[in-house]
């Protein structure tokens, strides 16, 4: 397996059942996970809002939960940092961006060095994905 930077977007259809469901774990069996530090408190952010409007059952949610700390248990975390910080800034006078996603493609960016021709970068965001294909990373749209 080969490691790959996936984003939020990316990891939550591996815990609830979505469209994407089926793509994302064939990707799951090529890619080893790297994220930014704060994609658990997104992907929670994402379970709660989904049972909110209905999507998820409480059940459904329960399970969301424990699948995203089996997943937690195996991915490599980019912890947060002033140079990581500096990039998102950088990223988002350049891209159109919101904070969360500028600080995604930044974790990205320091996960792999500066060398993104040899990264790959997953996500389900066309415009992250967008600005990731543009910094020159390998994106994979989930």
């Amino acid at each position: 397996m080969t490691p790959a930077f996936w984003d939020t977007s990316a990891l939550v259809p591996l815990c609830v059942q979505q469209q994407p469901s089926a793509a994302v774990r064939a990707l799951l069996e090529q890619h080893e996970i790297a994220v930014w530090w704060a994609t658990s408190v997104e992907m929670r952010s994402a379970f709660e809002r989904l049972l909110r409007v209905g999507q998820l059952t409480q059940p459904e949610h329960v399970s969301a939960g424990i699948r995203l700390e089996k997943l937690r248990r195996g991915w490599r975390e980019l912890q947060p940092t002033e140079a990581l910080r500096a990039q998102a800034e950088a990223f988002l006078m350049s891209y159109p961006l919101k904070a969360a996603d500028a600080l995604q493609l930044a974790a990205a960016w320091t996960w792999c060095s500066g060398d993104v021709q040899r990264c790959t970068f997953i996500s389900g965001d066309a415009q992250l994905l967008d600005a990731a294909r543009q910094v020159g990373f390998q994106t994979v749209l989930s």
